[in-house]
């Protein structure tokens, strides 16, 4: 039981960090619907089955193995990254509707807001490394089979009712009015961050 309390811990302090998940989330719920803020919430989620039980079938060991694949991950998540803040700041660039007039909310389909989650949280190397190393480390030889995959459920529990809980926040109706209103700048900033979220990956892998 030490052990689910130690990983639910460490993985919560994981979550809290602002990344490219919470970001992602977070500009969905205000930007669009609830709906579609949740369908990303799934997207994220599965890019955390795919990562955790990874890290159970020995990520740890293929990563030092090819460390190689490390970088290219890292270069891959980082493209992936800038482009998509591209796109933010492309259309917080746009130009401004009439004066007192809030601009519409956006629309996209659910299932490709449920891809641009996967594909956020699977293009981020520190995921990789979280996963494989930090929640690798607590899985020894010692630990069951049983045990293993109840972590395993664990974390993609927690993870989901984490970005949920997040998406639910920002999808509030104050949150949405001040969207409306400071959408081009809320635009801006989101696209700023996912940007040099994406050069830092890119250009900061090199030194590895």
């Amino acid at each position: 039981m030490n052990l689910f309390l130690t990983i639910a811990v460490v993985h919560l302090v994981a979550l809290l960090s602002p990344g490219p998940d919470f970001f992602f989330v977070s500009q969905t719920a205000v930007s669009r619907t609830r709906k579609q803020a949740m369908f990303g919430v799934l997207g994220i989620t599965l890019g955390v089955v795919v990562w955790s039980a990874l890290a159970l079938a020995g990520l740890q060991l293929l990563l030092q193995q090819l460390a190689w694949l490390e970088r290219l991950i890292a270069v891959a998540g980082g493209l992936y990254l800038t482009w998509m803040g591209v796109k933010m700041l492309r259309g917080a660039l746009r130009a401004p509707v009439a004066a007192g007039e809030p601009r519409q909310v956006l629309q996209q389909s659910d299932w490709a807001t449920l891809r641009a989650g996967l594909l956020t949280n699977l293009s981020n190397p520190k995921v990789v490394i979280y996963f494989g190393s930090v929640f690798s480390a607590f899985l020894g030889n010692g630990v069951s089979a049983g045990t293993r995959w109840g972590l395993w459920t664990m974390v993609v529990a927690e993870t989901l009712l984490w970005f949920t809980l997040v998406a639910g926040v920002f999808a509030l109706p104050a949150m949405r009015r001040g969207y409306l209103k400071l959408s081009r700048w809320i635009d801006g900033v989101a696209g700023a961050v996912f940007v040099a979220f994406g050069i830092h990956l890119i250009f900061g892998s090199r030194s590895h």
